[in-house]
């Protein structure tokens, strides 16, 4: 693991510490948009003469998580891997983060990277892992780049769902001093705990832990992937941010953005994830269904594989998800191409 063969894109965004400062200032709302570049880290793989296939990571790991897809999946398609903002060899500035920072990264790096001129029309598939499933049907969701977007592959997305009841409870309106005093305590647990986390031991631990099924490829290279980028000297100000549910806002539901998804969508899920259990894949598959029909006689339908592994089937079975990833591009790109 090393910051050596990869390309770098300069993102100039809306998103930074300075727009955020003044959104619930005074400030006039033509001052509210002052652009920053933050360099991305990211790895292109295959012929660009082919279908794309984005690969989005999720929290703590990096485009290296998809070692053993990239090359394979590249065999066939035109493949890209990116590092999100804060993670990985991409910049940690020190800023909110909620999910449309990098919703908006992903619809930005498509528009701009894998959308050159000369290949406007290229059909696209999103997959992520985790906070990356999450990121990729956000983005996929997006009116800004949903017509080209043809598919789109959840790896155990994270996301919250709609709950009704746990909506009425959150009208009231919090002491501010309480949400004070709270966030100084869970800043101090926090870092202590991001300190304990980033030992290699404890990563390899955490990691054998998602990986119920096979840890062989608890690596060292992979440890060295998510322990490198969090000795960064803003990565625990990230790390802080993120963890708290990002400060900047509401953050969308799963129902809301599968309403919006106009593209088939492939659920290859680690049945033995002890953190995000298949009843979160069953609850994707009855909400699609709800909103698109269940019949597959649309253009809009829903497939799952169950992965024999946990939380990143991507890398701890990486056949399976390969094989499974393979299949749903090639129907969808023969159909859209």
């Amino acid at each position: 693991y090393s910051p050596t063969g990869y390309s770098t894109w300069s993102w100039r965004t809306h998103h930074n510490a300075e727009n955020q400062s003044l959104v619930n200032s005074n400030t006039d709302q033509n001052e509210k948009q002052r652009y920053t570049e933050h360099s991305i880290n990211y790895l292109e793989m295959g012929d660009p003469s082919k279908p794309a296939i984005l690969l989005v990571h999720g929290f703590g790991a990096s485009t290296y998580h998809f070692r053993h897809n990239i090359p394979i999946l590249a065999r066939k398609y035109h493949v890209y891997a990116l590092d999100l903002l804060g993670f990985g060899w991409s910049d940690k500035p020190i800023m909110d983060y909620d999910a449309s920072v990098w919703r908006d990264q992903v619809v930005d790096f498509v528009k701009q990277v894998i959308l050159k001129e000369d290949a406007s029309n290229k059909p696209i598939t999103i997959a992520g892992n985790s906070l990356g499933g999450y990121t990729a049907m956000y983005s996929a969701s997006d009116d800004r780049i949903k017509e080209f977007v043809k598919g789109c592959v959840l790896l155990n997305a994270a996301g919250r769902f709609r709950d009704p009841e746990s909506e009425a409870k959150e009208t009231s309106t919090p002491n501010p001093i309480i949400q004070f005093i709270s966030s100084a305590i869970q800043r101090i647990v926090i870092a202590a705990s991001f300190i304990y986390t980033k030992q290699p031991a404890r990563i390899e631990q955490v990691l054998r832990n998602v990986y119920p099924v096979n840890s062989a490829n608890v690596d060292e290279e992979l440890v060295k992937s998510i322990q490198v980028p969090s000795l960064d000297a803003n990565a625990a100000e990230v790390f802080y941010r993120v963890i708290t549910k990002n400060g900047s806002g509401p953050q969308a539901y799963v129902d809301d953005i599968l309403a919006q998804l106009e593209c088939p969508v492939l659920l290859a899920w680690g049945e033995q994830d002890p953190w995000i259990k298949s009843a979160a894949a069953d609850k994707i598959e009855t909400l699609y269904a709800q909103f698109h029909g269940a019949d597959g006689a649309t253009q809009k339908w829903c497939k799952r594989v169950s992965i024999g592994g946990g939380h990143c089937p991507h890398d701890e079975a990486p056949e399976e998800v390969n094989a499974a990833i393979l299949e749903f591009v090639d129907d969808i790109f023969a159909a859209k191409c």
